[in-house]
């Protein structure tokens, strides 16, 4: 363990532990846009920049690993006024549309420009243009809101191993985009959607669907494979408008398409959401409690008839673990028979 000591805060943290983590983990804030917790340390933002006592200059708190008796401060008038300075840098390069920006209210920078209470800046010139618009079927991409923090390429590349995107050109040309820069192709999993601080990218089906006010979160589990990734859906009018996941859950706040993109079944005109029950030939439309009596008769019926081992029940993949575990207990309490299986052959 190294011992150091942050805005006079005295702290203990494993030998390998940058700055920012150390801060982090006991409270301290550094603003930073560049970095994640789940992704290797990069030091592009340069917001994150402290004083280290034994160090003529200002470092990034983010790649720097702490020592033993580091004496670290946070915040000097001179550490403020750099900061400042970036936030401006940033903004100027950037569409002042926050009215209508689909990420505001959740935008990093805007939380930032209203941190340092930026409304002018000082800096002019010319500002990044595109007017091309990427012709994907999921992700809206809006390269003038991009503040070339990397997040998205190295999401892609360090954890989903795709690398379909990278920063082309320099200087004031630098850019992310596909190779040649096509329209993005991919697997289309949403992880740089989930991962950029700022409005750049976004999901197509979320376009005016609703922001920050109003919205109802909803934990709950991805009904599409075994691994039960943790979602949060986003409720507006009592209709899933966005699906995103905590970083701090199992699945780590990765998602697949189908977890991320995939929700629009939920308010589809086909989907069942009354029972039905075959009268004549014909399928009607019933009350719960006539369903729950009608499949309650006829499995005492099965059992008077031909004993309990007569009726088996197949569980799903699909479900929670709770949900597994009452239906494997009610087949073998309410109906008395150990005739369980799984459809996933695990």
């Amino acid at each position: 363990m190294m011992t150091l000591t942050i805005d006079n805060k005295r702290i203990e943290v494993p030998e390998g532990t940058s700055v920012l983590r150390a801060a982090k983990d006991n409270d301290i804030y550094i603003p930073t846009l560049c970095d994640d917790d789940r992704l290797e340390p990069y030091g592009g933002c340069r917001l994150c920049l402290v004083d280290i006592e034994g160090i003529p200059r200002p470092v990034t708190a983010c790649t720097t690993p702490v020592t033993d008796g580091m004496v670290v401060k946070t915040t000097t008038s001179y550490i403020e006024r750099l900061r400042r300075t970036v936030v401006e840098l940033l903004l100027s390069d950037h569409p002042n549309d926050c009215m209508v920006c689909e990420k505001a209210g959740d935008c990093t920078l805007q939380e930032l420009a209203y941190f340092y209470n930026l409304r002018d800046n000082r800096f002019r010139g010319e500002r990044r243009q595109y007017t091309e618009k990427d012709g994907n079927p999921f992700i809206e991409r809006n390269m003038e809101k991009c503040i070339l923090c990397g997040k998205c390429v190295r999401v892609c590349e360090e954890v989903q191993g795709v690398a379909a995107i990278d920063i082309a050109y320099r200087g004031f040309n630098a850019k992310i985009c596909p190779p040649f820069e096509k329209d993005l192709f991919c697997e289309f999993c949403g992880q740089c959607v989930s991962i950029c601080p700022t409005g750049a990218l976004s999901g197509k089906q979320w376009a005016g669907r609703g922001r920050q006010k109003d919205i109802k979160e909803i934990k709950t589990v991805c009904p599409y494979c075994g691994c039960g990734c943790n979602l949060i859906l986003h409720v507006s009018r009592n209709e899933v408008i966005r699906v995103s996941s905590d970083p701090d859950t199992l699945n780590e706040g990765w998602l697949c398409p189908k977890g991320r993109f995939g929700y629009d079944f939920i308010n589809d005109d086909y989907r069942l959401t009354t029972p039905l029950i075959k009268k004549d030939g014909k399928f009607e439309e019933v009350s719960w409690d006539e369903a729950l009596d009608y499949v309650a008769g006829k499995f005492s019926e099965i059992k008077v008839k031909h004993g309990a081992d007569a009726i088996g029940g197949l569980s799903s993949a699909r479900c929670t673990n709770e949900e597994n575990y009452l239906f494997q207990k009610f087949m073998r309490t309410a109906i008395g028979t150990n005739n369980v299986d799984h459809c996933a052959r695990f």
